[in-house]
């Protein structure tokens, strides 16, 4: 434990500059440049790039929202027509039993 101690003290102590050293001499040159620029263009295109799968899941979300919402219209038609095909078909079967009973009824009885 006391080496580690001693490792934290040494490493933490603030060195004191040279006197020949001038802090305002330092600067990042054309590297410190090129690696800012490099990084934002990289951010830039990033964003172009999200903005275009994001707007790309929006519209295929919107595009099968109306395909649900057509197959559900068409059902929706499809069993409306089959109701009223249904309706009718019940109705001239009652009818021609109707008609059926009613001319059965009107023939002369024969023995």
């Amino acid at each position: 434990m006391n080496v580690f101690h001693t490792a934290i003290v040494v490493l933490a102590a603030t060195p004191t500059p040279q006197p020949n050293f001038n802090e305002n001499s330092v600067t990042p040159t054309w590297v410190g440049f090129a690696a800012t620029f490099a990084v934002a263009a990289i951010v830039v295109l990033l964003c172009i790039d999200m903005v275009r799968r994001v707007r790309r899941v929006r519209y295929r979300g919107e595009i099968r929202e109306q395909l649900e919402a057509e197959r559900e219209t068409a059902e929706r038609e499809i069993a409306e027509r089959e109701a009223t095909e249904r309706d009718t078909s019940q109705r001239d079967t009652s009818q021609r039993d109707t008609s059926q009973r009613d001319t059965a009824s009107k023939e002369p009885l024969t023995d």
